[in-house]
């Protein structure tokens, strides 16, 4: 004999069936051809629109810049940060001296790859993903553009 009503064991099931629904968005993590195409569409975004308009779109989140996990930044090829689709408060500082968890100073050597690559590279790196908020392995790729590096990055 069920001592609940009806109506209460839907309400449950509703509850449950909303959280397991909700679950892949969050999950959900963008692919090496995700970033590979977003920097491209950041490129030629910046190449129409310019330095001024394409930073500003990056940098504030414009969602055809954001995809899942994936965003994108710009940094001078002397480290400065001219765009950051997930921390606006980057942007203008001079982060070449930034290193991971690891010790790793992962925007000096992505601007030395800049300018060594600048037909596009992958970095490896630890950084803290803005969807779990827990610092995890990335890849970032990467194309030079004039004096400045436009890359996107996945979470491992």
């Amino acid at each position: 004999m069920n001592r609940f009503p009806k109506s209460s064991g839907l309400a449950a099931l509703a509850v449950v069936a909303a959280a397991l629904l909700a679950q892949p968005a969050l999950a959900q993590n963008a692919t090496k051809d995700d970033a590979v195409a977003m920097v491209k569409k950041g490129i030629t975004f910046i190449k129409a629109n310019g330095k001024d308009k394409g930073y500003a779109e990056i940098t504030a989140k414009s969602p055809q810049f954001i995809k899942h996990d994936l965003y994108l930044v710009v940094y001078g090829l002397d480290g400065k940060c001219l765009a950051h689709g997930a921390n606006e408060k980057q942007v203008g500082r001079d982060l070449i001296e930034l290193k991971d968890i690891d010790g790793k100073p992962f925007v000096r050597e992505r601007t030395e790859l800049g300018r060594s690559k600048p037909n596009g590279f992958w970095q490896d790196y630890k950084f803290t993903n803005p969807t779990t908020k827990k610092i995890e392995p990335k890849q970032m790729y990467c194309e030079r553009l004039d004096e400045t590096i436009v890359c996107g990055g996945i979470y491992k």
